[in-house]
């Protein structure tokens, strides 16, 4: 429509000034001249007849109508990248782009060796790979950014409506100890023996953490009876000071694969206890599914998934006609 007071490119200046807090950082993420963002900045202004900045402060902070402007603007580019995804899709697989999100253990140490076999059967795909907390990987599938995800911790109750969440795989948690501990020397260990070990933790506040903490819970493992050491930030790093004989740590089984074939550390068998977790595939079913998409779980997900869990994300029929539902924003931005 030609009265529109509004154009795509001033959608994205709006988005990038909000994004980066300032007029200058915008224009250079855009590659353009700050001149340039200010002009097209007042020109939707004066089009719209309503102030979207409050130009007092050092940070470009947005007004009301900036705030409802930027919502629509998320929803208006939203679509605009599904649909030139959808018309990608007419080269039939010889272009296009995936998006995958994950959480942080499976985007670390499962996503890639899937995505790596899907470029060798399509690598004139483009695929990106979008590594985040659960939270936000649910919202990047809800806004439509990611296409699919495979995560491990717990759905926002708000999104649990609108997208379609499907078990795919068991997790084993493990409990590694340092190749010389005396623990290591035995078949198994009891559950008490757990309350005399020195443990390696993520922060308490991170999602894999509370997972971990549930998980071990319901194995009637009281965690807070155990001998926090030191917490640190990553997997990688709680890995490294098991290693290094600092202490012992429950992580996916699928990140210490090379570290037990290599002997390095031990996993120690615990009597009557197999520590597990639920992977989830999530996507949007009121989104369109791209032919990229559609290969990747019909030929991916499957070489990955544990025997007899649900496949029903193979059944599911994809989007195939204009029907997109309207974007879901999240107000806390995370």
């Amino acid at each position: 429509m030609s009265d529109l007071p509004f154009t795509l490119d001033q959608l994205r200046i709006l988005k990038a000034i909000a994004a980066e807090g300032s007029f200058k950082r915008a224009a250079d993420s855009l590659y353009v001249s700050q001149p340039a963002v200010s002009l097209q900045v007042q020109n939707l202004e004066r089009q719209l007849n309503v102030p979207l900045f409050d130009r007092g402060g050092r940070r470009a902070q947005l007004t009301e109508a900036g705030y409802l402007l930027l919502n629509y603007g998320e929803k208006i580019l939203s679509l605009c990248q599904e649909t030139c995804r959808a018309i990608e899709d007419l080269q039939n697989l010889q272009g296009g782009t995936l998006i995958v999100g994950a959480s942080q253990t499976t985007g670390t140490y499962l996503l890639p060796r899937m995505i790596g076999l899907f470029r060798q059967k399509y690598p004139d795909v483009a695929v990106q790979l979008h590594v985040h907390s659960t939270r936000r990987t649910a919202w990047s599938v809800a806004n439509g950014q990611v296409d699919l995800a495979i995560i491990g911790g717990e759905i926002p109750a708000e999104l649990q409506d609108s997208l379609e969440i499907l078990p795919y795989a068991e997790d084993e948690l493990a409990l590694i100890l340092p190749s010389l501990h005396p623990f290591a020397k035995l078949d198994t260990i009891q559950k008490e023996d757990l309350y005399k070990l020195q443990f390696i933790a993520l922060d308490s506040q991170s999602t894999i953490r509370k997972v971990i903490d549930q998980v071990l819970s319901r194995c009637d493992i009281d965690t807070r009876r155990f001998k926090i050491e030191m917490e640190l930030n990553s997997i990688e790093a709680i890995k490294n000071a098991v290693q290094s004989g600092l202490g012992a740590a429950f992580v996916s089984l699928s990140a210490i694969a090379k570290e037990l074939q290599m002997g390095v550390l031990h996993c120690a068998n615990i009597e009557g206890v197999t520590v597990k977790r639920t992977l989830w595939v999530i996507f949007n079913p009121n989104r369109y599914r791209s032919k990229a998409a559609e290969a990747f779980i019909r030929e991916i997900l499957p070489q990955f998934t544990t025997p007899g869990w649900s496949k029903d994300i193979l059944e599911s029929p994809p989007i195939e006609k204009d029907v997109f539902q309207p974007v879901i924003l999240d107000s806390t931005g995370i």
